[in-house]
Order: structure tokens, then sequence, then C-alpha cells
């Protein structure tokens, strides 16, 4: 939803004024970049921790990892000014979370997160490269269809964890069979579709968009990896499963 109102309006891309600083496209790979980097040190305490202590002792970085990083993931994307500040702070929550959750993918199915994480940066690349051919736009109807999609994926989601406890879950959808492989690899292609969401937004805000828009199209594009990561591991353990 960060794609449309109420948090990526229109708005923000009349906001420059003459003599201030605007967002460029440069600033926002940059800062993407470093978004990852503090991933990748969060993701590494918590899967040392893991590895060297066990689940018992990673646990507690994780949940902080989880809860914090959605409730600065929330407050983010409704205070799109205090990204440069927050944006940071989710990226090393996340990158908590992400570790625990990859070592025990890992432990269970060895070299299945060197095949997410390959898969992940391997589809960015190529949605990247069809989107600036102009193979795939962002037209209206498909930000509509997209951001759609995603809201009924996340309305599932929502159900199932609700359902959760007490003691119901939605059947096949994650389970290894047909039906939860399927269900999968729709979710993939739909968290892979937002990458385009993201592209197209970054390259209206390129000079014209406040500079503190940076940070929040970094926020906003990590957000769409993590999750396009997270559903390759879904994906992956399931196919090793079978």
């Amino acid at each position: 939803m960060r794609t449309t109102n109420p948090v990526l309006k229109e708005k923000v891309f009349s906001q420059s004024l003459p003599g201030v600083e605007t967002m460029t496209l440069q600033g926002a790979v940059n800062k993407t970049v470093a978004l990852l980097a503090l991933i990748v040190i969060g993701a590494a305490w918590t899967w040392n921790l893991l590895y060297n202590q066990g689940p018992q002792a990673v646990m507690p970085w994780m949940m902080t990892g989880l809860i914090g990083g959605a409730v600065v993931a929330l407050v983010t994307i409704f205070k799109a000014n205090w990204a440069p500040a927050l944006a940071p702070a989710y990226a090393v929550l996340e990158g908590l979370a992400l570790g625990g959750i990859s070592g025990f993918f890992e432990a269970r199915f060895p070299g299945i997160v060197l095949q997410a994480v390959a898969l992940t940066f391997g589809v960015a690349f190529c949605l990247l490269m069809a989107y600036k051919s102009r193979l795939i736009q962002a037209t209206q109807n498909f930000r509509l269809g997209i951001v759609a999609a995603t809201g009924g994926i996340f309305v599932v989601y929502l159900a199932g964890w609700i359902g959760s406890f007490f003691g119901w879950q939605i059947p096949y959808i994650h389970e290894s069979g047909v039906v939860g492989i399927g269900f999968s690899l729709f979710v993939v292609v739909i968290a892979a579709l937002n990458l385009v969401l993201d592209f197209d937004f970054i390259e209206r805000g390129d000079g014209v968009a406040p500079k503190y828009m940076e940070w929040y199209a970094a926020f906003g594009l990590v957000v769409t990896l993590v999750w396009l990561y997270l559903e390759l591991l879904r994906l992956l353990s399931k196919l090793r499963s079978r």
C-alpha cells in the first residue's frame, strides 16, 4: 500500500521549492545500499548467535527485530519525513529478524539461504532491466492490480495469523503440495512486481521530491526486497520438502 494513498501520494512529487535540495536517483541508490548493509550486519549477529549459542539465545533478538521492525516500518510509512532516522533503525531490526529466520531455514535445508539471496537479487536485476527497457511499465491499471493483489495477500496472511491463536490455519497454502507451491509462486510474482512500483517511484521522484525522500524510497525498496526474499525462502522450502 505504500505505492498508493496514504503513503506515496502524488503531492510528494510537487513539493520541491526553488533553492531546496531535491531527491536524486544516485542518492536513493546509495541509501538503498546503506540499508542493505545494515540488514546484513543485523542478520550476521543473530545468525552467529544461533549457531554459537542455540535457539534459546537467538529468540529474544529475533522477536525484538520482528516486532520492532514492524512498528518502525509503520511509523515510517506515515511519517515519511522521519525516514532518514527511522529507515536505518528498521534495517538493523529487520536484519536481526532475518538472521534468525534464515538460520532456522538453513539448519533444515542446507544451502537454501544462498539460493534465496541469489534469486532475490537476480529477480530484482531482471525486473530493473525490464523496467528500464520499458518492457514493463507502471501504468495506473498496473498499479491498481498489484496493490489489489498485495492487499489480498495481506488479508490472507492476517487471517491465518489471527487463526493461529485459536488453533486454526488456512488449509493447503502452507503445505508443500501443489496448492501450497502454487500459492507461494503467486505471492513471489506479486512481491517481485512490487519492485516495479518502487522503481517507478524512485524515477519519478528524481529531481522533484524532497531530499529526505531518498531514504523513504530506499526504505520502500528494501521492504519489498525483504518480502521477496522471505517468500522465496518459503517457496524453496516447500520444494525441498517434497
